[in-house]
């Protein structure tokens, strides 16, 4: 059902030299820090393992120290099991178990680490969360849509172009999207309301199948995924203003950064090409409608989709396709920035540490 704004959580002051306090369910200590404190952010989805560690800097909020992706596929095979698999499960500790070196060996003071959309699914997620802790020493933190949301907002809202109107910022991953609505009136961002769908890139893709033999086969296709998403939206669709004068929009996923890129026709991914920029809604509609005819080889052609994401990127462009039909601003917002930087934020900002 949709959901009224909801408040952020209110976390516990953590004193980072306490080493032995019981750890508070959003935050994991693991030792008496340098005298720049290092802070670590998890961010396990359906699809990536990714890892964020920064410092508190006075000029730019905060300094990335490390940072680390892999590619899991957690949500691989769990359209039919409705848990996660052996192998998808191997991945992800592995990928956790370079995370937990990173963290040791960068002094971190505090990190928080979160599994989404995957681990809240499957029947076993809960297994899963204690193997972790007991093989890496990470604690997870299954998180509700709501915190993501919040979390996806605070980590890119700076990025939005000036303005006031209301502003809708979304975040395809790879088991569900999750669209915020906010209101920047006061400067800070309050949250009018928000909504989590079940579709992400992965649970789209092994909804509709993956190998379609025509250009008009998978045109087909295309236009069946995006009536799924449109009908998972109806509902947040009534809670949207009547007025669709001066809204912003602003896109913070693999989904729009690796379209953004096709756009920029760049030889390789350049997050410093991508994170900020501004393009028109018609530019992206008219490269997810190309990509939605292309096959798995000409998708995989292109430079910074590759094999890696050609499978995948078609339910993407169905997704962001659904939510311009919805909030159609003509102009659409690239962050490659979200929950990694929301929970660094927040870390941060609970220590005193302005940003």
């Amino acid at each position: 059902m949709p959901q009224p704004a909801v408040p952020a959580p209110q976390a516990p002051v953590i004193d980072p030299a306490e080493t032995a306090a019981p750890l508070p369910a959003n935050g994991q200590i693991f030792r008496r820090g340098p005298s720049r404190p290092a802070y670590g952010a998890i961010d396990l989805g359906t699809n990536n393992c990714r890892l964020l560690i920064a410092r508190p800097s006075e000029t730019d909020g905060f300094t990335v120290v490390d940072a680390f992706s892999r590619v899991v596929r957690m949500g691989e095979g769990m359209a039919n099991s409705g848990k996660l698999s052996e192998t998808s499960m191997d991945r992800a500790v592995a990928a956790l178990a370079v995370c937990a070196e990173k963290l040791k060996r960068r002094h971190v003071t505090l990190a928080r680490s979160v599994a989404t959309e995957a681990c809240r699914r499957a029947v076993n997620g809960r297994h899963f969360v204690e193997r972790v802790r007991r093989e890496t020493g990470i604690c997870l933190e299954i998180i509700a849509p709501e915190e993501e949301a919040r979390l996806a907002m605070l980590g890119c809202h700076r990025l939005l172009e000036p303005g006031d109107g209301p502003a809708l910022i979304f975040d395809i991953g790879g088991g569900s999207t999750e669209l915020v609505l906010i209101d920047t009136d006061g400067g800070e961002p309050r949250i009018k309301c928000w909504w989590s769908a079940p579709w992400g890139v992965y649970s789209l893709t092994e909804s509709e199948g993956r190998d379609f033999a025509t250009a008009d086969e998978r045109l087909a296709a295309y236009g069946r995924m995006r009536e799924r998403v449109r009908h998972a939206f109806r509902r947040f669709v009534d809670l949207l203003p009547a007025n669709k004068d001066d809204i912003r929009l602003m896109g913070t996923s693999g989904t729009v950064t690796t379209l953004a890129s096709v756009h920029l026709a760049l030889p390789s991914y350049d997050r410093r090409a991508v994170d900020g920029l501004k393009m028109p809604t018609a530019a992206m509609r008219g490269i997810a409608e190309m990509i939605s005819r292309f096959s798995h080889e000409e998708r995989a052609a292109l430079p910074c989709i590759g094999h890696e994401r050609a499978d995948l990127v078609v339910a993407g462009c169905a997704i962001l396709e659904a939510i311009m039909d919805i909030w159609p601003a003509k102009t659409l917002g690239v962050a490659d920035r979200g929950i990694r930087e929301g929970i660094l934020r927040s870390l941060m900002t609970r220590d005193g540490h302005p940003i």
